[in-house]
């Protein structure tokens, strides 16, 4: 589905990613870990089209991306998740919903989405008419997934989705990505907790530098001595 070849991108005047070549097959789970700084923000970000990259191609589903704006790529299926939950604050839960859907010229589709979302998140339901703002960061985080659930996806790009999370929320939210990948939807996540994201990826990446060290299925990963050492603490 996605394919991402040699590319090298620039972020605030730096060599943020050097020669990246990762792939992702429909209906997988492909997940990029690595330090802080080692570029894997700015692949999400180059992918979705905030970054455009200085060579390299980026194909979807066999047709380029270089050169097309988000807005288009969204229309595509592809939707972003950005790190940290982020909501518009100041606006009420379903208006913060109804404004995943903008780009849909299907309309009459919207109230079914709608209902699909309150029924993998009903505390949103519940929370429809509170200010986005109110929310816990746990909720914030899945409201923020599930505003992008309404465009639909066929692709979810997610970053850090556990970031700054208790125990018991991260497990809610891994949950959660399973069960939207049962949803034909294909995911390809960046996170810190890399013991989660092994655990339920069909395979990985490992950068560091803005280079990839590693790369395999999510089980060999796990099983490496590098990532036991480096991101496991064993």
């Amino acid at each position: 589905m996605l394919q991402v070849l040699e590319i090298d991108a620039y972020y605030g005047g730096l060599k943020a990613l050097n020669e990246i070549s990762l792939h992702v097959k429909e209906s997988e789970i492909v997940t990029i870990i690595g330090p802080n700084g080692s570029g894997k923000t700015t692949t999400l970000r180059t992918i979705i089209g905030l970054l455009r990259p200085k060579k390299g191609s980026i194909l979807f589903k066999g047709d380029h991306l270089e050169g097309e704006p988000t807005h288009l790529r969204a229309k595509r299926g592809i939707s972003f998740v950005p790190e940290g939950g982020r909501v518009f604050s100041k606006l009420s839960v379903l208006e913060n919903l109804e404004l995943g859907s903008f780009s849909r010229r299907d309309k009459k589709e919207i109230p079914g989405e709608l209902e699909m979302v309150y029924s993998m998140f009903p505390f949103l339901r519940d929370r429809r008419k509170s200010l986005a703002g109110t929310l816990s960061g746990g909720e914030r985080q899945m409201l923020a997934i599930s505003r992008c659930l309404m465009l639909p996806p066929i692709f979810l790009l997610l970053d850090e989705p556990s970031l700054g999370l208790g125990p018991l929320v991260v497990d809610e939210i891994y949950r959660k990505i399973l069960e939207i990948r049962m949803n034909k939807v294909t995911i390809l996540l960046v996170e810190q907790n890399a013991l989660k994201a092994l655990q339920i990826a069909d395979s990985g990446y490992v950068y560091t530098n803005g280079r990839i060290a590693l790369q395999g299925t999510g089980s060999e990963l796990l099983n490496n001595d590098h990532v036991k050492k480096t991101f496991l603490g064993e």
